[in-house]
Formats: structure tokens, C-alpha cells, sequence
């Protein structure tokens, strides 16, 4: 893995030779394109693990040459070369999939310290992937932004993916996958379309907890112009829109039971018919289903339709909550660590022995998704090589309870002076990366700063 092979995309010359230069010294192999359409055939032609792409190119703009290599080449990770003060560029671009920048005119070492961060990053995901090899059947990045990673030893968890394995080589059958809340549901859709054929398709995810009476014909079966008041054009719904494709109905124990009726109508004619229109039209849309509820006492109590639980449960995936596989707690709490470690930009290895054993004992209400929020902070709050149980609330196995280490951690304005504080110096008073961890425009983190008055560098 010393070998990186890294690929340098920037229209000045004298920027490709700089660069290169240094690489060079540091013993990675380059490779130099002055074009998008040169660095889109080495991309092709040689196998790289680096692009350093400038934001300002010929042919074509610097974020949409990042959305094409993500989607063409995910593995490759991308360091962006921005402008000085273009954060909004650089902001979109850290969404958008990139793993570091650096700006023009750049500095030696924010360039090397850019290089080298990623460096690690794929080093470290290379041993999380050989760590996990013998049961994770997809990457993470396939998935963009969920945060339930398909990760596990456990003999339950390995029966969800011989379930998901096994689904995913029929067509049409419907799924329906019963679970609590934070355990991957949505994670297993995702994997049974990719896996099946009709994986080149769309999937398009619906909660149904969201979708008014008023509404349901329209957004499943779509509209005619002046259908209606508001109907300004045509529009296909997402039956239409998925066909050919898979159809997530997520949280259907949710679904009214009017509704329910109009949906399993057209699950048995696979045909719907547009608002304010006559015509039907065939689709071709496998569902997959999924709840939290306990949906047989849902029939029982005439919440939920029995004849549309027949038709979704052709095949039930059960997924088990995180306290019943704690064997994969280690693994997943690896994963959480390797991610978070790298986009807050930090030298973090692993965890303390004695915080996962107790991170082990304890219950997980929220399960996978719970699990990743407390690996999120404890990363935040530390400033070492490793995860202590410093960096964890007091986690009290006996009560099944996380309990705040002392009464000011309820005082929210705290928290968050904290929270900002920590983030801003875990990124070396970078503004802009503080905002993509924070979740907030950059101009509100500004003003938090005033607010709470903390330092916007490292000086004061």
C-alpha cells in the first residue's frame, strides 16, 4: 500500500511541476493531465488512488470533474485545489465527496498534510476492508450518506446477508424487513437492489409517515396538468418514475388504512392510472417493505390490512437489534472510528479496551445509529491516538442508561460552545471543515464564534 499512485489534474503547469516535484521526493508514483478529458483516460488506463483536482479547469467545472470520478471511480479519493477564499466552493466540494483541498498560492505543508491525511485514510480503509472481507458484501460508499453499515461476524447478522444474497436473485417477489428503529433497514433495501437485477435501475425511498391522504394518488400514481389546484404540469409518480427499478416503502406500518387499500390495488394489477386521467399504465416495480411495528398485532387490532401483509411478506427479513450481535459491536465500532477519524482529519488508531467492553454491555435503544452518534462525539472530544473512556459519557451497563459525566452537560449553550470549540480545534481552526462536521452554513458558524466568543485561529 506505500505505492499510491496519485493523479494531478491542474491547468497551470507550474502547479502540475510543483506538485509533482514533491511526490516525487516522497516516493509516489504521478501521473499529470492539464485537461479533464486527459485525466478522465488515465483514470481509464492506470490504476489510481489520489486525484488532486484544481476547482478552476478548462472544459469543464472542478466540482463536476469530482461528481464524475466519485461516480465513475468511487475508490478514488479526491483533493480539491481551491482559490483563496473560495469557501463556498470548497464547502460544496467537501459535500460533494472530496476528501481534503488545499489552496492556491499553497503551502508546502497544508499541501503534504492534505496528501498524506488521505494517504492514512486509504490505508486505514484497506485494513477495515481485509478485517472484514468474509461478511461485508458491499462497500459503504455505494450507499451515499446512509450511516448503517453492512458490517458483522455474528451468526444473526450473517443470516440477514445469506437472506439478502438469497432475494436478491428473484425478480418481482416483495420484501418485507421487520426491525427497530437505528438497526439498517433501509441499509438492506439498498443491498438487495444492488445485488439483484435490477440494481442498473432506480430505487427511490418513500416514508409513509410523511405522505397526507390528500396527496397519496398523486406522488404514487402522478398527475395530469390542471388535475387539480396547484397541478401546473404533468408529473409521473414514483411508480412510474421506478419502474424497472425497486420502490422502499419505509415505516408502512405508518401508512393509513385507506391508503393501504389503494396501494395493494395496484400491487395486484401492477397498472396505475394517472390523477385525472383514465389510462393505465403497466409498471414493473419490485417493493420492499419495512416497519418497527409488530405488524401481525397491527391486523389484529384492524390497524393494518391483512391481505396487504400477505402481499408484502412474500419474503420477511428480521433484522436483530444491535444488543442481540454484540459480537459485532468491535467491528462496527472500528468502522465508525476510521470514518470519523477521517473527515475530522485526526491521527485516532482505535479504542480503549475498557471503554468497548462497557460500550459492549450496554443496551443500544437507538442500536447501529445510536452506536455511531456516541463514536462521533467521543471522537470530537479526543485529542489523543485513542478512543478512553474520558472521551464516553458514563456508560452504566447495569441501568442500560448513558449517563452525563455531571449536571452542567444539560445546559444546551454549553454543550454546543463545547461542541463548536472542540471541532474547531480537532481541524486546526479550519472554518470550512468545521462546518461540513457541524452541519451548518459557514456563515453560521461565524456567528457562533462571536457569540460564544471562541477563537477563529490557533493565535487567538
Amino acid at each position: 500500500m506505500e505505492n499510491i499512485s496519485i493523479l494531478i489534474l491542474d491547468d497551470e503547469r507550474r502547479v502540475r511541476d510543483e506538485i509533482g516535484e514533491f511526490l516525487n521526493k516522497n516516493k509516489f508514483h504521478i501521473s499529470k493531465a492539464e485537461k479533464p478529458s486527459e485525466a478522465f483516460q488515465i483514470l481509464e488506463n492506470e490504476s489510481i488512488d489520489i486525484a488532486i483536482v484544481d476547482i478552476k479547469l478548462p472544459e469543464m467545472d472542478g466540482l463536476d470533474v469530482l461528481m464524475r470520478i466519485k461516480k465513475s471511480h468511487p475508490a478514488v479519493e479526491v483533493i480539491m485545489i481551491s482559490g483563496h477564499g473560495d469557501m463556498g466552493s470548497v464547502i460544496e466540494a467537501l459535500r460533494r465527496g472530496a476528501s481534503d483541498y488545499f489552496q492556491k498560492p499553497f503551502r508546502l505543508d497544508e499541501m503534504s498534510q492534505a496528501i498524506f491525511r488521505t494517504k492514512r485514510f486509504i490505508q486505514l480503509q484497506k485494513q477495515l476492508s481485509n478485517y472484514n472481507t468474509s461478511v461485508s458484501i458491499l462497500s459503504e460508499r455505494l450507499y451515499n450518506g446512509l450511516t448503517t453499515p453492512m458490517i458483522g461476524e455474528s451468526e444473526s447478522f450473517k443470516k440477514v446477508l445469506d437472506d439478502m444474497k438469497r432475494i436478491s436473485m428473484t425478480e418481482n417477489t416483495s420484501v418485507l424487513i421487520l426491525g427497530e428503529s437505528g438497526t439498517g433497514k433501509e441499509m438492506v433495501a439498498h443491498g438487495i437492489h444492488h445485488l439483484s437485477n435490477r440494481s442498473k435501475n432506480l430505487f427511490h425511498s418513500v416514508n409513509c409517515s410523511a405522505i397526507t391522504d390528500s396527496l397519496f394518488e398523486s406522488e404514487f400514481f402522478g398527475h395530469k396538468k390542471g388535475s387539480f389546484t396547484g397541478a401546473f404540469d404533468d408529473r409521473a409518480g414514483w411508480f412510474e418514475v421506478t419502474n424497472k427499478g425497486t420502490l422502499f416503502l419505509d415505516e408502512i406500518g405508518d401508512m393509513p388504512i385507506g391508503q393501504q387499500a389503494k396501494l395493494l390495488r395496484t400491487l395486484e394489477e401492477r397498472k396505475v392510472s394517472k390523477v385525472g386521467s383514465f389510462q393505465a399504465i403497466d409498471v414493473d416495480v419490485r417493493i420492499i417493505a419495512a416497519s418497527n411495528h409488530q405488524v401481525e398485532k397491527m391486523i389484529e387490532e384492524k390497524k393494518f390490512r391483512q391481505d396487504l401483509y400477505h402481499r408484502l411478506s412474500t419474503f420477511t427479513i428480521h433484522l436483530p437489534p444491535l444488543r442481540e450481535r454484540r459480537e459485532d459491536i468491535p467491528m462496527l465500532v472500528q468502522h465508525f472510528i476510521t470514518d470519523f477519524t477521517h473527515r475530522m482529519k485526526k491521527n485516532i488508531s482505535g479504542i480503549n479496551a475498557v471503554a468497548l467492553e462497557n460500550l459492549k454491555k450496554y443496551h443500544f435503544p437507538g442500536n447501529i445509529r445510536e452506536l455511531r452518534n456516541i463514536i462521533e462525539r467521543a471522537v470530537i472530544l479526543c485529542d489523543d491516538t485513542e478512543l478512553q473512556m474520558s472521551h464516553f459519557d458514563r456508560i452504566s451497563a447495569n441501568s442500560n442508561t448513558i449517563i452525563p459525566n455531571d449536571e452542567s452537560s444539560f445546559d444546551l449553550e454549553i454543550i454546543e460552545r463545547n461542541t463548536i470549540e472542540k471541532v474547531m480545534i480537532s481541524n486546526d481552526y479550519n472554518k470550512a471543515k468545521a462546518a461540513i462536521l457541524l452541519n451548518i452554513s459557514w456563515q453560521t458558524l461565524a456567528r457562533k464564534l462571536k457569540k460564544f466568543n471562541i477563537p477563529e485561529s490557533r493565535n487567538g
